[in-house]
Formats: C-alpha cells, structure tokens, sequence
C-alpha cells in the first residue's frame, strides 16, 4: 500500500532556473494537501486525496489548470480559442489548433523533468476536467485518455490531445448549458498492464438492495469492460461481513491487453483462464475492505475503478454514484406483460422464447429490444394475417419481454390460432413450444377457445382460401423475394449514406422499413408450414409406426443439401480451395490480423482478385447473416468478415475435400428409416412421403426467402449505424458502442422531425438504459417457458456439480468426443478442431460453416426446429439441445458421451 502522506515534500521537477514559473505548476500528486479542482480537475484532485490517504493509488504526477492556461496565453492560443468561440466555430477547429501547436520550450522540459521524476515508466495519459467527477455531475468517458505511452515525442502528443478534448463534440454536448469550457488539467500515471481490472459499486447501482457491494471483473485492462466488448464475472459483496454472497462467473474468449508498445487492443484470454473466476475469495475480500475504507473517507457512495497486476491491487479512480438506483421493489420485472392485465391472464399465461424465429433469442440490448417493440406493432399482425388468421386480435398481447429477453405469448397464440384447422386443438401449436419446466397436464388457457359458431365458420372458409392461394403462390412468391432481396442488396452497397440529409436518410428507411415488412410477412407461411409439416410428421410417425417410428421423423432422408444455410458451408470451402491456390493470398490470410485482412487484401494485387472473385460474390449471396438477426447491434458477416476468414484458415489448414463438408449432408442412409416406411400399407405410406416432400419444400423454400427477412434487417441496421456516426461526432455519443442504448424509436423521431440531436437523445436517458441493461446481463437467465409471473430474484442459479444432462435429442447418433465451449465465433472458430463437439448456448445460421466440422453439437438452448437441431440432422451430426446448463458443467477438454436419441449428455473424462 502506498505510504506516502501529505508531510512529505513534494519533489521539484529538474529544470533551468527559466522555466519556474512551469515547475510550480506541475504537482506530484498525493503532496499538495489543499489542492483542488480548480487546479487539478475532479480526477487529480481524487487521485490526490486517495494517495494522502495511504489508498494504493500508482504515482502519478499533474499538470495543472494553471499550466494549461499559461501553455494558451505564451502559445496566443488563448485569443485564437476566444475568437473561434465567439463565432461559434467547430470544436474540431480548436482541437487542431491546440494539437498542431508546438509547446514552448520550458515547457517541453518541465513535462520531461517531471517524467523522468517518475521513472519514465510506461504511463497512461488522462484529461481532468474541473467540473468532472463532481457529486452533481460525473463527466466521466467525456475527455480522452491515452494509454500505454512511452518515450518524450508520444507523452508531449498525448497531452495535447487530452487538453484539446476540452473541446470534444462529447464533452461539450455533455456540458450543454452548463457554461464555456473552462479549464482542464492532465494526469500522467503510471501504467498499470493488469491482469485483472473491473469496477466496484459500493451501493447496487440498479437493484436497490441494501448492504451490497457490486463488482464487475474481467480480464486483461477495464477498457474492455467499459466498452461492453468483453465478458466480465460478477460478484455481490455483503459490505458488513465483507463475504461473497453472489457470484456469476462468465466464459471469457477476449480481454483488452497491450498487443504492442503504445498499442492496445483485443486479444485472447488464456484457455486455462476462461472457465476460472478472475478474482479469488481472499482477492475480492481485500478489495472490498478498501472500497469501504473509500466510501468512510468520502462519506457517500463510490464507483470505484481498480485493476490488479501480480496479485497487487491497485486504485485507478474513485467518483460519487451521481444517480441513485430506482426502488424495484414495488415493480419488479416478473411479467413480460407492458402493462397490468386481470389476474387470470397476468398469472395464467404461458409465454415461450422457444424458436421465435431465431433472431430473438438470447439478451437483446435497449436498441434491439426498442426494435423487436417496433416489429411487433408493424409487422407481426400482417404476418399473421399472412397465415390464414382472419381476426388477428390484439398486437400488444402477442409478444412480451422480460429481463432483455423477449418473449411469444403462447397463450394468445394459440387463442388467436384456433381459427385456422391444422391449430384448431390447441395443444398442436402450444406443445411445440414448451420446455420441461412447464407441465401441460395443469396449464388452461386463460384466453380459453376462439369463439365458435359462426366465427369458426368465416374464420375456417378464410383459411382455407388463404391456404389455397399460398399453395399455389408459394414458389414463384418465393422467385419474387429472391430477387428483390438482390436488388436492395446491390442498390443499398452504392449507396453513400455519409453524403446524405437527414431527410434523405429518413425516406431512405422508410423505403427499409417498407421492404421489412413485406419480408417478414411473405416469409413467415414458408417457417410455419416447414413447422406443421415436421410437426404432422411427428405424429404420424408414432401414430402409425409405433415404437419403429420413434425420433424417425429426424431419420428419414430430406436432402436439403441445397439450403442456402447448409450450402454457405460449400461455398466457404470453395473460397478456402481459391486461397489454397493463391500462395500470396493465403500469407495474407494466414498472417495478418484478423481485423487487417480485408485491407490487405484490396491493397494487394492478387489479393484484389480474390476479393472481386470470391469474397465478394459470397457476401452477395451470405454476407447479411449473423448472430441473433433481430438484434441490429450485432454486424453482419460482410460488415465483419472475420470469421470468414478464421473458417477459410480452418478449411484451407485441415484439408477438407468437398465430399467431406457436404458429403456428410448427403450421407444419412435411408436405413431403417425406408425400411419402416415399406411396412406400411401404400395409402398410409404416401400420405408419409408427400408430408415428407412438404417439409422439405417449405424448408427449403424458408431458407431461401429468410435471406430476404435478414437483408431487410441488415438495411436498417446500416441507418441506425449512419445516425449513430453521426451521435459521435456531435458529442451525444460517446463512442459506436453506445447505440445499443438509443431506442429505435427516438431514431425515426428524430429523421422525421426537427429536434436537436441533444433534445431527440437525452444522455439521462442513454445512462439509464445502459444501466439496467447492465442489471439484466448480471441476472440468471430466465427459463425458456414459464406461466404467469418469474421471479429473477428468487431463481436459483445452477451448481457446476453433476455429469450428466438431459435436454432434447433433435439429430440420432452417438459418439464420444472432446468438448469445446464456443461463446464467440470470430475469435474462436480457429480454435475449434475437426471432431469436436461443440457446446454453446445456441446457435443460428452464422453458425453453419462450423457444424460441417463438428463430431456433435450441444447447446443450452433450442428444439427439434431450431437452427442447430436443423442443420445438425443435415450434416447427418448427433444433437442434443435445451439441457439448460451445458456451457456451465462441461469444460473444454471434457470429454463427452452425446446420445442424439436419448438426448443424454454425460461427461466421462474431465
């Protein structure tokens, strides 16, 4: 711990008698007692108060608000700044005044001095506003940072640039209202390369329980952590016993590191660290005995930044909480209702998360759960309508959120679906999305049957036309989409979007918006036929064929090696094959960065060939698909084709032939499948084989127009992104990473409408939502399917103990083989080897080109038609999906019994 205290003389920086007047106004911190904000800023003077109080704070040393003013006036940038604000000149004009002004020669030698004072060890660079970190007002992530520097030329250049950023677009935006810029000072400290960093609250900053300390951890330095790019462990932190109450430990593949002097970036956490906690008990004990010995000295509650090298913890910052968390005591998230409905329906509805189109699952961010609101308003009644549904009732009732995650409600559903014959029983449709948790032997529809009478008659004769008239309009409605879905691709890729108004910008999206709608709605007949077929299929197989027809709907063979999901597969190995061939083209995608190759390889001759000839009309044909489509804050492969590459480095190095990638799609014998078959009687045994060609029709058929449905997303994804540019270079914004908290409908507002960029996104507003986003991430994910109410607080997280697991067999086989816990596709698809199993929490269709590698894949969530249990039958793998808790008992290295009949997971070997 550091042991200076406020007696202890503060060092005088060496110098020439000329350049006093400069060396009084640079402060070691920590030997100033008295000194405050006006001099220092909110974080110096922090820092310094922490360092008098014996805190283990790194040295540090500061200019001074006095040094800057005096750096203005010797340098008549004081009188250019005042002119430039005076007319209201561009903050960027400022900025590059003061970045392009040499410093005056004292100058320069009293920051050395001081610098050399320290050590000259690698430093970061911070700005300290006055008015930051203040109990009313926390400016922090306003002014820049710059880190691990080294060497007299790079520390000079970064103290412009934190004094410049006095004048970022953020920063102003931030004080709007609030007066002139004013003053700034700049911390120069130590750098510490932790292992471990986080942030500690000392008051739950969104749940409101009392006597809690809430620590987020992640590997590598809090940068990551700040920015959202990495996973972070979790843990809750009685402040009277100083005991870990809670704890949530994260898989983690990334952390924020020094990749090379002066740079910092993403890189790989190490494998053995991934599963581990990144704090140990004895850790997090000594961390929160310092964070109540900050909030004792402080009097009020901290946000407290800290990182840990070689087991030595270290202080970075500590601020006032400046808002207060909300009461949920009285309004706990436990419905996914919007608003109160009668007992009945509040407590009696069964909501599912199962297989709503696989572009809603998981934890959506405000953005993404702001535009799963907009599609539900907008588009879900006409895709319903689309089905055959005459009365598609209530909008608002048909979907739910909960905790970030959102939700189908079942039971109005089917209310609704009872209009159409294949769903008129009711328990057809609700069976297909229920999990274990939910027993069907006491469920009643709150919403009980569609009227019958006379409604059931209209309603029946109009499905029956709709169906008739999707039957024979179902291919060439198909042809239709394909081919619009390429001409809004190609359109939207000469676009400059940069160049445009924000008028222009909003005809734009709602030309988007329009084709949105009529994708979802000419798609979704293709997903629910595909669903009643399989479904018709299921109970056809048992009902007829006994214990032979046993999971054989998963057996019989349906090639669908045409699927434009299992193809992608192909067509990643064709490009692999076309890198093999071009030695110049594979050292580029061997040996360049991941986020450097596309670069490399436009700027290299043959390089640009293979781009113009591979690369490019793949992504025509694949590059909008990526993780959890609905979610717009997710790029797409051909915004970030990184994992494309990573699966070419896979395919090229392993040697695959294209027999073995689609060989295994076309491979699924007959066998005993054909052979039941053949024991039925002609009649029963054609009605199987035309459901049979049915289902593959319609899936096939849901594959190709699902291109159109996730294009669609991708186009409005890329204005909201435009906008979003647009937010950080004015200020409202601190970085891209914050739209995820912008609503998508402030966003139409705000094309549509006159308001400021600051009225139309309030930064309240902003914070707010990042905040209980951040709540919602630490939470246990809720189930799958529930009735009524659930209770987030009261859920009980699973223990890592127990071998075995038991979720839905969705693709027969049995083998045994090593496990590898896959959480992010990009950085790990080169990791994962031929004949893994692959164990992940679920899947989609940016997932495919690994399945055609994978000896088995398990997941924590899905069904017998979700994507993973889909294209695992295709590739002819076995599946075991829904076991809940797979990611948390298997580690990498295990290895694993997948029994895809029984659907039994069960580790033999840890």
């Amino acid at each position: 711990m550091n042991t200076r205290t406020a007696s202890t003389p503060a060092p005088a920086p060496s110098g020439t008698p000329s350049d006093a007047p400069y060396r009084e106004l640079v402060t070691v911190l920590g030997h100033t007692p008295g000194a405050g904000t006006e001099t220092l800023g909110g974080k110096a003077a922090r820092l310094s108060e922490m360092i008098e109080a014996g805190l283990p704070v790194p040295p540090a040393f500061c200019l001074t608000t006095g040094l800057f003013d005096l750096f203005l006036r010797e340098t008549g940038l004081a009188a250019d700044i005042r002119a430039a604000e005076a007319r209201a000149a561009d903050p960027r004009t400022v900025r590059e005044l003061i970045t392009a002004r040499e410093m005056p020669e004292p100058l320069t030698r009293t920051i050395l001095a001081a610098y050399e004072d320290l050590g000259r060890p690698r430093v970061a660079v911070r700005s300290s506003a006055c008015r930051e970190d203040s109990a009313a007002q926390s400016f922090a992530g306003q002014h820049d940072t710059v880190l691990d520097v080294s060497g007299d030329q790079d520390l000079l250049d970064a103290v412009k640039v934190c004094w410049a950023s006095l004048w970022s677009d953020r920063a102003a935006a931030y004080r709007d209202g609030t007066g002139p810029a004013g003053s700034i000072a700049v911390v120069v400290q130590e750098m510490i390369h932790a292992d471990v960093s986080g942030v500690l609250f000392t008051v739950d900053p969104v749940g409101a329980r009392p006597n809690r300390l809430v620590v987020e951890a992640c590997c590598g330095l809090g940068e990551g952590l700040v920015s959202g790019r990495v996973s972070s462990d979790f843990f809750v932190i009685d402040d009277r016993t100083l005991e870990v109450v809670e704890e949530h430990v994260r898989y983690k593949v990334t952390k924020c590191a020094p990749l090379a002097p002066g740079r910092i970036g993403m890189t790989k956490v190490d494998a053995a660290d991934r599963n581990a906690p990144c704090l140990s008990r004895e850790q997090l004990g000594v961390l929160a005995r310092l964070a109540v010995e900050v909030r004792s000295q402080y009097g009020t509650e901290q946000d407290i930044e800290w990182a840990m090298r070689d087991g030595t913890l270290h202080l970075l910052q500590t601020r006032p909480v400046t808002t207060r968390p909300p009461d949920r005591a009285k309004d706990k998230e436990r419905s996914p209702y919007i608003s109160r409905q009668s007992d009945p329906v509040q407590h009696g509805t069964l909501w599912s998360r199962m297989d709503i189109g696989e572009i809603f699952v998981g934890l959506m961010s405000p953005l993404g759960l702001s535009f799963a609101r907009y599609y539900q308003r907008h588009v879900h009644g006409d895709c319903a309508a689309a089905l055959g549904v005459r009365d598609t009732g209530d909008v608002g009732l048909q979907m739910g959120y909960l905790q970030g995650h959102v939700y189908l409600n079942i039971s109005y559903t089917a209310y609704l679906l009872g209009q159409c014959l294949p769903t008129r029983d009711q328990r057809h449709f609700t069976r297909r999305f229920v999990s274990e948790e939910v027993d069907l032997a006491t469920y009643k529809n709150p919403f009980g049957t569609f009227p019958g009478g006379v409604e059931d008659l209209r309603s029946t004769a109009h499905w029956v036309q709709a169906t008739a008239t999707e039957m024979l309009s179902m291919k060439h409605r198909a042809e239709e989409m394909a081919g619009s879905r390429l001409y809004e691709f190609d359109r939207a890729r000469r676009l400059d979007l940069t160049r445009m108004s924000r008028r222009e910008l909003n005809a734009e999206l709602g030309r988007y918006l329009g084709f949105f709608h009529d994708a979802h709605v000419g798609y979704m007949p293709y997903y629910i036929n595909a669903f009643g077929f399989y479904g018709v299929l299921t109970e056809l197989c048992a009902k007829w064929l006994g214990a032979d027809g046993d999971n054989l709907q998963n057996r019989i063979k349906t090639d669908m090696s045409s699927l434009r999901t299992v193809a992608s597969a192909q067509e990643v190995w064709g490009m692999a094959q076309a890198a093999k061939a071009r030695p110049r083209v594979m050292e580029i995608i061997d040996g360049a960065p991941l986020d450097e190759i596309e670069a490399r390889l436009r700027q290299d001759t043959e390089g640009r060939a293979f781009w113009d000839t591979q690369v490019e009309p793949f992504l025509r044909a694949n590059g909008t698909r990526g993780r959890q489509e609905m979610e717009l804050t997710h790029p797409r492969w051909i915004d970030d084709p990184s994992y494309i590459f990573q699966m070419i480095r896979r395919y090229a190095a392993d040697g695959f032939s294209v027999d073995d990638i689609m060989g295994r799609s076309r491979a699924r014998a007959e066998g005993d499948g054909r052979a039941a078959l053949e024991k039925l009687p002609l009649p029963k045994r054609k009605v199987l084989e035309t459901v049979i060609s049915m289902y593959s029709l319609c899936s096939e058929l849901r594959e190709t127009t699902r291109m159109s449905m996730i294009t669609s997303i991708w186009l409005v994804r890329n204005i909201v992104y435009e906008v979003g540019g647009r937010l950080v270079a004015d200020g409202v914004l601190h970085s891209l990473d914050e739209v995820a908290f912008l609503d998508f409908e402030d966003v139409r507002a705000y094309l549509a409408g006159g308001a400021t960029e600051r009225e139309a996104f309030p930064r309240t507003e902003l914070d707010e939502r990042r905040r209980l986003h951040e709540y919602h991430n630490r939470l246990p994910e809720p189930p799958l399917t529930f009735v009524g109410e659930h209770d987030s607080t009261q859920a009980v997280r699973p223990t890592a103990d127990g071998t075995r697991l038991e979720g839905l067999g969705s693709s027969p086989g049995r083998i045994v083989g090593r496990a590898r816990i896959v959480e992010d596709l990009v950085w790990q698809a080169d990791e994962f080897q031929p004949g893994e199993v692959l164990v992940t929490r679920y899947t989609d269709a940016s997932w495919t080109p690994l399945f055609a590698i994978a000896g088995a894949v398990v997941t924590d969530i899905g069904s017998m038609l979700s994507h993973s249990s889909i294209v695992s039958r295709e590739f002819n793998v076995p599946s075991v999906v829904n076991t809940k808790y797979a990611t948390q008992r298997i580690n990498t290295g295990d290895m694993v019994v997948v029994d895809g009949d029984t659907g039994v997971v069960e580790v033999v070997e840890g």
